[in-house]
């Protein structure tokens, strides 16, 4: 079975080819600032099906396409990836000691058939220092990504725990994916196409 991923991130495809998946990666280049919302989990839903819908339009319909998107909510706001290194410092400021939401959502489409899900995973963050905040910015890892961490990179020493699914925050969660494709119909381990 083809299987397409609608995003460019890294760490989603490495999660894929860690699952046993080999997937297609094709960018929808779609202008995400066209959605908005105030709700964190609906607006990584929403973009995740924007995504999937733009690469799904020009595959067949055979092929499995999935689209993802992650944000973060942080004290009543929505945190995508921050457009500076003053403001992921910034950010990082407030977020230390405290924890957030990361929310990322799932869109996988077959042919006609597409299903939409939200995963949510709690976030805390460690107390860093400033000076440890500074050396993380400069690295440029927290300007490419939702909430300005990670957890499978630099930012993991800065992640003091976690409540939910630890492939969500990396930026897929494997278990929502399983659930859904199996709503079209489709056993996991039919994806199953990488060589080890």
């Amino acid at each position: 079975m083809r299987v397409v991923l609608a995003s460019q991130s890294p760490a989603r495809l490495a999660t894929l080819r860690s699952a046993g998946i080999e997937p297609e990666v094709i960018v929808s280049g779609v202008d995400e600032d066209i959605i908005t919302s105030t709700d964190a989990g609906n607006l990584a839903a929403a973009l995740a099906q924007l995504k999937c819908r733009a690469v799904a339009a020009g595959v067949d319909d055979d092929a499995l396409v999935i689209g993802c998107d992650s944000v973060l909510a942080f004290e009543g706001e929505i945190f995508g990836k921050p457009g500076s290194p003053d403001e992921a410092a910034g950010r990082w400021r407030r977020m230390r000691g405290r924890s957030g939401v990361l929310h990322t959502g799932h869109c996988v489409r077959r042919g006609d058939v597409e299903l939409v899900e939200t995963a949510s995973t709690i976030v805390h963050f460690a107390a860093i220092t400033d000076a440890e905040i500074d050396a993380y910015v400069a690295t440029g890892e927290p300007l490419h990504v939702a909430g300005a961490f990670t957890i499978d990179g630099l930012g993991g020493a800065f992640i003091a725990g976690i409540e939910g699914d630890h492939h969500n925050v990396v930026g897929l969660s494997l278990p929502l994916l399983r659930d859904l494709v199996g709503d079209l119909g489709i056993s996991w381990p039919d994806l199953w196409n990488r060589r080890t």
